[in-house]
């Protein structure tokens, strides 16, 4: 459970957030306005400017029940498109975690009250709640919060008996729309029924009337708030349908992509008392549910809605357990997971290669294993290696992810391709192939699919001839719920860095020809640094260009200020340090308030072709900074470079794994030759 919440004003720079009387009435978006009186709070541009921050941060809280987080706000701006509008964000911030969770974010303006309901899974874990404004370009810029309220329960569930009618809106209709039934509100010509909740005149409920239809086919839509965690279980609604013959109710999801599916329909005739409704509901991926009247004739009477609610297990009629996509994922690290081959040849195998100068290590650590198609060493031309993946059940939007990486083929495309295998129909369709590829390095794809029925992902490697074979490379298979480009995926938290947009909160004391540089692809020099990035393969990463520097020259590239937490911390990055005169690669940490740093990791000279990863682990409960510092070497092929920067809460699950195979790669800490 969770106590009721202090909220805390933070000033930065003397920006501060004010009370007032709202300046319009609070109006759910249907027809009846309800008038709220009271106070809200704000920051805008006649005492603040752009760009500064507002910040408010709770109390400590405790869900242990999944809990719904409601936001009343509304933005402001000058009028136009401003290039550079206002921010409001809102962060969790855990206690053993030392930066905070971006969970949602808004920045378009309205001239109305918005509701925004943010789900909170439960955790045993005590955290605060961070809301953040950001003021944007214009001289009437302002932010203000009506209510913050936590309740327990789920943001999908409603009893329709609050004003803000927990944030379900209206897909306004000149025709047909949804309405707030019972209470004193009596504007429909038909003889509506009781709520459902109290049973009695006083409650509430939804409802669509068709008596204002003109045309055949009228739409009335009821969307629900967007999920913002994942949910799976029991979606139950109370529902009563007059003259059901002339009328279609229907339950839709809709993701951030809009692609609709409808998950529910009246299957007869409808009549005047309340009906439970029990539907299966998944929502790995930000989604809403709509409900739908379509009316065939102004005789379709009407459909009432009330008491939505969810449960995290499944409806009665369900005995499936739901599908779980990490059974389709594997890095082939302990085993080949859920994957199989077919009979024929040898395959593919799962190998290790100690990585150095000239052999890529795989993708997942650089010292782990992967799998290769050995058809360098067949000589049937045609030749086949065929990989399943286990049983998707249909209907359902994933991503496939995986990195690969060729070697040796003369032509490379259809060298790897993928298929969807219809176990119902026995049919095969390609959907993704090689085309043209950087030979030696991890290259990730990524593939959206939908099919009706049950499938299995198969990747198939091909020798076209016995002279034109090479080795196919595979690792990090991935599947997810939902499309690979939904606009609704947050970024990543400030724990993590991948370079892809920017350099996230990292920062330099200078920046000149011998700083770290952001690059995609190859560096200039060759025999040295990477040949493409670690998170894609055609990304961005950090590097130093050591032709620009001299020999011993330091470059340092300092993170973002980190919250001081009890307990451990473990960072993790990707290094690639190759070339003859490679130099020194460092990781301090930096304590506030003092004037040296203390050395975490440290490794010295060539080390390999590949990305390695580095774990590092370490303790801090004072805000602290990590730096990373790079020193050129003796010639101009020493660039070092950095990628995929994470810091998590906890000690490295990994460490000891990891020492035990780094451990030819061992430095005297105490020794420093610059």
């Amino acid at each position: 459970m969770y106590r009721c919440a202090t909220i805390t004003l933070i000033k930065i720079r003397n920006i501060s957030v004010i009370l007032k009387f709202p300046r319009a009435p609070f109006a759910v978006n249907l027809h009846t306005p309800f008038l709220v009186q009271g106070h809200y709070i704000y920051v805008d541009t006649s005492f603040a400017k752009q760009g500064e921050k507002a910040v408010l941060l709770s109390s400590d809280l405790q869900a242990e029940e999944w809990s719904c987080l409601r936001l009343v706000y509304q933005i402001t701006t000058s009028s136009g498109s401003p290039s550079d509008p206002s921010l409001l964000n809102l962060y969790v911030r855990f206690e053993d975690e030392s930066f905070d969770r971006l969970l949602w974010s808004a920045k378009e303006p309205s001239d109305s009250w918005l509701i925004a309901s943010l789900d909170l899974q439960n955790t045993s874990k005590k955290f605060k709640i961070l809301i953040e404004g950001v003021l944007g370009q214009g001289d009437t810029a302002s932010i203000a919060l009506f209510e913050i309220k936590m309740t327990t329960g789920y943001c999908i569930e409603c009893d329709f008996e609050e004003n803000h009618l927990c944030g379900f809106v209206n897909r306004w209709n000149p025709n047909v729309n949804w309405f707030v039934g019972g209470g004193s509100v009596r504007n429909s010509h038909s003889l509506l029924p009781q709520d459902h909740t109290f049973k009695s005149e006083l409650g509430h409920y939804m409802y669509v009337d068709s008596v204002y239809v003109k045309h055949f086919q009228e739409v009335a839509q009821l969307i629900s708030p967007m999920t913002t965690a994942p949910m799976s279980g029991c979606l139950a609604f109370y529902y009563q349908l007059q003259q059901g013959n002339d009328n279609i109710f229907s339950v839709y999801t809709r993701d951030g992509a809009g692609l609709y599916e409808e998950i529910w329909k009246t299957g007869s005739p409808g009549n005047a008392v309340w009906n439970l409704a029990e539907v299966e509901f998944s929502a790995p991926y930000p989604m809403e549910v709509i409900f739908e009247v379509a009316f065939n004739g102004p005789k379709g009477g009407y459909v009432a809605l009330d008491d939505i609610s969810f449960s995290p297990v499944p409806c009665q009629n369900q005995t499936e357990l739901p599908f779980s996509a990490a059974e389709a994922s594997c890095n082939f690290e302990e085993d080949l997971c859920n994957f199989y081959q077919d009979k024929e040849g040898p395959g593919w195998a799962r190998v290790k290669v100690k990585p150095n100068m000239y052999r890529t290590g795989d993708h997942t650590s650089g010292t782990g294993y992967y799998l290769l198609a050995n058809t360098k060493f067949t000589s049937q031309p045609g030749y086949i290696g065929r990989l399943y993946g286990p049983s998707l059940p249909g209907n359902l939007q994933y991503c496939l992810r995986f990195y690969y990486a060729i070697y040796g083929f003369l032509k490379m495309s259809d060298t790897l391709a993928v298929y969807i295998f219809e176990e119902n129909h026995v049919v095969q369709e390609k959907v993704w192939s090689v085309l043209e590829s950087p030979r030696g390095v991890w290259m990730q794809a990524e593939i959206p699919f939908k099919k009706p029925m049950p499938t299995k992902v198969v990747f198939m490697s091909l020798c076209k001839s016995f002279w034109d074979c090479g080795l196919v490379a595979l690792d990090d298979i991935t599947v997810e719920l939902g499309s690979c480009w939904s606009p609704e995926r947050l970024p990543p938290p400030p724990g993590e860095c991948t370079f892809e947009q920017d350099e996230c909160a990292f920062t330099q004391e200078r920046r000149n020809r011998s700083s770290w540089h952001k690059r995609r692809g190859e560096t200039p020099t060759s025999y040295t640094g990477p040949k493409g990035d670690h998170t894609t393969g055609v990304g961005y990463y950090m590097y130093i260009e050591a032709s620009h520097m001299v020999y011993g020259q330091k470059a340092q590239l300092v993170s973002w200020s980190l919250r001081g937490v009890t307990g451990k911390h473990c960072l993790t990055f990707f290094y690639h340090m190759y070339g003859a005169g490679t130099g020194l690669l460092s990781v301090y940490l930096k304590k506030e308030g003092d004037s040296g740093e203390s050395l975490l990791w440290r490794r010295r000279g060539e080390q390999s072709i590949s990305w390695l990863r580095a774990l590092v682990e370490y303790s801090c409960d004072r805000q602290h900074q990590i730096i990373f510092e790079a020193i050129r070497g003796v010639s101009i092929r020493s660039d070092i470079a950095i990628d995929d920067i994470k810091f998590q809460a906890g000690p490295c699950a990994e460490m000891e794994d990891i020492t035990q195979q780094s451990s030819g790669y061992s430095e005297d800490l105490n020794e420093i030759e610059y």
